[in-house]
């Protein structure tokens, strides 16, 4: 990958915060022509600097109701352990997003579900019955005064 310069890194910031925006308002906030501005987002592109465009979902209009943030510990440290853990946690579209970390725990999963009894569900029957977990510490979102992800 090349460097990124000052343009790369103001297109980014700029997508960043509307990935719908045209090229040709994209190259009037960067302050190159159209086809300059065309041409290095679709080297940032290919290099794997913008990975995607995405739309971010209102909750309520999903019927998302309840977000919490869960730290699991597995009693499973070896890497067939973590490798099963992760495939299971794919196949649960409630877990929006899975990171291992490090610390006291091995994961940290980001859950969104309709209800506390959805989630209590996903806990108890998805989560729980895992054989490489050991310990589940749930951290429910009671509100986001600020939330970058796209």
């Amino acid at each position: 990958m090349t460097a990124i310069d000052a343009y790369d890194d103001r297109i980014l910031r700029e997508l960043s915060r509307d990935g719908r925006m045209t090229n040709q308002r994209l190259a009037e906030r960067i302050g190159l022509s159209p086809s300059a501005t065309l041409r290095r987002v679709q080297a940032l592109e290919a290099s794997g600097a913008i990975r995607g465009y995405r739309a971010i979902l209102g909750p309520e209009a999903t019927g998302i109701g309840f977000v919490a943030y869960v730290a699991v510990g597995l009693n499973d440290h070896t890497k067939a352990g973590q490798e099963a853990f992760e495939r299971a946690v794919a196949r649960a579209p409630e877990v929006r997003e899975c990171h291992n970390v490090t610390g006291t725990v091995e994961y940290l999963l980001r859950v969104e579900v309709r209800d506390l009894a959805a989630y209590k569900h996903l806990h108890t029957e998805v989560l729980g019955v895992l054989p490489q977990v050991a310990a589940l510490t749930s951290y429910v979102v009671m509100g986001s005064p600020k939330d970058d992800r796209a």
